[in-house]
């Protein structure tokens, strides 16, 4: 019976090793850690879905949108999570080699801009010739705060201040008048009074139907390993299934954001709702090009075929 019993261990730990050997291993560049629409590649790897689907993740963080873009067409990382979307078709149509495999957020709900309570600017219409934060050049905070000055027609000075937490230093020791964010970064300072909101992405009604960040491959790793990237999607999509249904979701993600799983129920619900974060569907994509344009990240909009070779999303099965 103890032969028997150490014969099936050890049986079962060479399995374990074969297992673990024919994970794939894949590197992503996530913007934003800790925030709820860059959390499915993490939330997933510790429910196990990424390994079922024989992915292994290495993840590494950066400062935003255009952080990650760089990063994968430089080759640093296979996939980048959350790209701003006409920062991507702006490097697309300069011959980077980047393609869309999912759309990461419809809608700019989640981002927010602020001022420190003793601010007089109540909002974004009183920021004429102030400086007003986004995360880095071509990410979703840059072109949804363009379109946010269009909208309130208001002439401020756009200035690239990195991630939420180093803007917030920025924001409250004056090297800049407004700030922005997204959940859960700041919402404790709201609710305490330090700071005030002045904005939302979804102020701009252009925003609405339009996904404002893509997730990203490097066109040389969709070549070479189509298969891997076909299962991380299917890995991915099951990931965003659990985060809106399974209750152990909320507490992975409270866990690595560092928040209350009240709190990461109250983004859920309030900031990104479940649809916001569908990942089969790159929509608005003629508002996106406009904007690029008018942010100079695109020369001109992108052809039908052009789209056709941009957007590359694995089909579900």
């Amino acid at each position: 019976m103890v032969v028997a019993l150490a014969t099936t261990l050890a049986a079962l730990a060479g399995g374990a090793v074969d297992a673990a050997e024919a994970a794939e291993t894949l590197k992503l560049a996530v913007g934003a850690p800790g925030n709820w629409d860059t959390c499915i590649p993490a939330v997933g790897e510790r429910a196990g879905i990424f390994r079922k689907h024989g992915i292994e993740l290495e993840l590494l963080y950066t400062n935003g949108g255009g952080e990650t873009m760089q990063a994968v067409i430089s080759g640093g990382v296979d996939i980048g999570i959350a790209a701003g979307t006409g920062a991507v078709m702006g490097a697309f149509a300069k011959g980077a080699p980047v393609r869309i495999i999912a759309a990461g957020v419809t809608g700019a709900s989640d981002l927010y801009w602020y001022v420190p309570a003793a601010s007089p600017i109540r909002s974004l219409k009183d920021a004429a010739g102030k400086t007003v934060a986004y995360s880095t050049n071509g990410a979703s905070t840059h072109v949804t705060l363009i379109a946010l000055l269009k909208h309130f027609d208001v002439k401020a000075r756009p200035v690239a201040t990195g991630a939420a937490a180093v803007t917030f230093t920025q924001a409250m020791s004056g090297q800049v008048d407004i700030g922005w964010a997204s959940p859960p970064f700041g919402l404790d300072a709201l609710d305490d009074g330090r700071i005030r909101l002045v904005a939302r992405g979804s102020d701009a009604p252009e925003t609405a139907g339009q996904t404002v960040r893509v997730h990203i491959v490097n066109a040389g790793v969709l070549l070479a390993r189509p298969e891997a990237i076909d299962r991380f999607m299917q890995a991915y999509r099951e990931a965003y299934q659990f985060l809106y249904s399974d209750p152990r979701a909320l507490a992975y993600f409270a866990d690595i954001a560092k928040v209350s799983e009240r709190l990461a129920a109250q983004i859920r619900d309030t900031f990104l709702p479940k649809q916001a974060m569908a990942p089969d569907r790159v929509s608005g994509t003629d508002a996106s090009m406009a904007d690029a344009v008018a942010a100079k990240m695109l020369p001109a909009p992108l052809t039908p075929g052009q789209l056709d070779q941009l957007i590359r999303i694995p089909p579900p099965h």
